[in-house]
């Protein structure tokens, strides 16, 4: 399997997306591209010691930013390394593509590049998330942040197919994000949505409040990219404040520094679910091949189980169930 790494992609790039590309090798079955400025990544290469034959640079003099327009940066930049990457998926030569780049110039480029599935209107960001009772998926988390609501309906019926297909959740949960529990709250695109929903044959259990959605009992939160958006960075600012709230208290007290010495593990354990690098990514579903996104602090860790993630939706042919699934409901 040939898995292409945006090597320029990200806060800490080419050093941790190179870094993480060796320690994904040391798995079987994977082999690597890097795509970027030639003589930096190299640089970086030497760095190692690794299997030469499974790591190949593919040089691209041009880096995207996220500041960027990213359809124009995708249609200017032909020499960049996401837009090489992208091509290397879109002509067959890898299964697979990871990059911690701009999340809008990936999701235009695995929409123009790579293409949609047939039947789905719009390619969209599942992040797994943590949860008290467990992971969860939301759907879309930021790439579309207008939709109708048969996108919502194709948004759950692809995050249906990844979680029982990549984290072998059967017959998954599925809930509607809205600001009350009751089939009439919401704006138009909700109320329209949950008809739609609940016409399905999905696992559909209605609407889900924001203050319920850490919960985790809901596997797969559907939502516009706007909405989920929202969610994804207020939680991931909660985590991160809960846990500098709690240093500044324990460093108040004596008595509070011992207990957290005595606590070390408590904490470790609950700051690694809150770690984004232990989920790697997450995939645009939607699209006709494997992408998936790294978080833009991404260090190699992250990089590493990005390319795992990414190796797991090949694995499990999560692009084609989804293209089967489509295909028999003509009106989606």
């Amino acid at each position: 399997m040939i898995i292409v790494v945006d090597g320029m992609g990200g806060d800490f790039a080419p050093g941790e997306a190179v870094c993480g590309a060796v320690s994904a090798i040391k798995e079987p079955n994977i082999d690597i591209i890097i795509t970027g400025k030639e003589d930096i990544i190299n640089n970086e290469l030497k760095k190692y010691q690794y299997d030469k034959n499974r790591i190949n640079v593919l040089d691209a003099k041009e880096v995207i930013t996220t500041n960027e327009h990213p359809v124009m940066a995708v249609r200017r930049k032909k020499d960049s390394s996401l837009v090489k990457a992208l091509n290397v998926v879109s002509s067959g030569k890898a299964q697979a593509v990871v990059s911690a780049g701009s999340t809008g110039a990936f999701m235009t480029g695995a929409t123009l590049i790579v293409g949609r599935i047939k039947g789905i209107d719009r390619v969209a960001l599942s992040p797994i998330m943590p949860g008290k009772n467990g992971k969860f998926m939301v759907v879309d988390a930021g790439a579309n942040v207008d939709c109708k609501p048969k996108y919502l309906l194709q948004f759950a019926l692809m995050g249906k197919i990844y979680l029982e297909n990549v984290m072998n959740i059967k017959n998954p949960s599925v809930g509607l994000v809205n600001i009350g529990t009751e089939e009439q709250k919401g704006n138009e695109l909700t109320k329209a949505a949950y008809k739609l929903l609940k016409e399905s044959n999905l696992n559909f259990i209605g609407n889900v409040e924001p203050r319920n959605i850490s919960d985790g009992d809901v596997d797969l939160l559907v939502c516009d990219g706007f909405v989920g958006n929202t969610v994804l960075k207020m939680y991931e600012g909660v985590a991160l404040n809960v846990m500098s709230m709690l240093k500044e208290e324990i460093l108040k007290s004596s008595t509070a520094k011992i207990g957290a010495v005595l606590m070390k593990n408590v904490f470790r354990n609950l700051k690694s679910k809150f770690d984004y690098s232990e989920y790697g990514g997450c995939a645009f579903l939607g699209s006709k091949g494997i992408c998936v996104k790294a978080h833009g602090s991404s260090d190699s860790k992250a990089f590493k189980n990005a390319i795992f993630r990414a190796k797991d939706c090949v694995d499990s042919k999560v692009v084609d169930k989804i293209k089967l699934e489509v295909e028999k409901i003509s009106d989606i």
